[in-house]
C-alpha cells in the first residue's frame, strides 16, 4: 500500500487519510445512537465548500426521519437494502435539482445572466446530474469526517422514489445513504482496488 508523504504541514495526517479513505468502509449495520440535526448541519457546512462547475451546487438532501416517510422509501428499495435502511439511525435521499440554474444569480454572481446558459433542458439535466453526483461523493466523505459511517446505495427504483418524494419533477434521486455509527458485523470483506498502472497513463 502506498502512503502519501507526510512531510508537508499542509497535508492531512495519516490518521485523517485513513478515516476518509484507507480504513473507511461502507456500513451495512448501525448502532442505535441517533444522528442529530446539528451533526448533519456540520456535515453540510463542510462539504458545501467543495467545487462544482460554475459553483452550480445542484445537490438537494432529504433527511428521512419519520417512520411514515421511512416506510414510503423502503418499499422502493431493492430487497437486499430494505432491512439496512429500516434500521439505520438516519437516512438521506440525495437528489439533483433540475432547476439549479435559478440559484446561479446567488451562487455565481460574477457572471450575470449565467442561468441563461442552461435554458436547454438536456444541457441543464446533464450538468445537474454530473455536479450533484460529485457532491454525493463529497457528502460521503463529509459523513466520514464527522466520525460517522455512510452506507450509500443505488439499488432502488429511482422513478418510484421520485414520484413518491418529488412529484413536481424538479428533483431526481441519485443515491440513498444510511448514516450512523457502525454496528456489529458492519463491514463486508474489503474488495480489491485497481493498481496505479492499471488506471493512470502519462502522455
Amino acid at each position: 500500500m502506498t502512503v502519501i508523504d507526510q512531510s508537508s504541514d499542509l497535508m492531512l495526517s495519516g490518521q485523517a487519510q485513513d478515516l476518509l479513505f484507507r480504513e473507511a468502509r461502507t456500513a451495512n449495520t448501525f448502532s442505535d445512537e441517533p444522528v442529530s440535526d446539528e451533526q448533519m448541519q456540520a456535515i453540510y457546512d463542510l462539504v458545501k465548500w467543495a467545487p462544482t462547475s460554475m459553483n452550480q451546487q445542484p445537490l438537494r438532501i432529504v433527511l428521512v426521519r419519520t417512520e411514515e416517510a421511512r416506510s414510503r422509501l423502503v418499499r422502493h428499495l431493492a430487497e437486499g437494502n430494505k432491512a439496512k435502511t429500516s434500521s439505520a439511525p438516519l437516512v438521506a435521499i440525495l437528489a439533483a435539482d433540475m432547476d439549479f440554474h435559478e440559484k446561479l444569480p446567488k451562487v455565481f454572481p460574477i457572471r450575470p445572466g449565467a442561468k441563461d446558459f442552461f435554458r436547454d433542458d438536456e444541457v441543464r439535466s446533464k450538468n445537474a446530474r454530473l455536479n450533484a453526483t460529485l457532491q454525493v461523493a463529497y457528502f460521503i466523505l463529509g459523513v466520514r469526517a464527522a466520525g460517522l459511517a455512510a452506507g450509500p446505495m443505488t439499488g432502488f427504483d429511482n422513478e418510484g422514489v421520485d414520484k413518491e418524494f418529488f412529484p413536481d419533477g424538479k428533483l431526481h434521486s441519485l443515491v440513498v445513504v444510511n448514516i450512523g455509527r457502525p454496528g456489529e458485523n458492519s463491514w463486508f470483506d474489503r474488495l480489491p482496488r485497481l493498481d496505479y498502472d492499471e488506471v493512470v497513463i502519462t502522455i
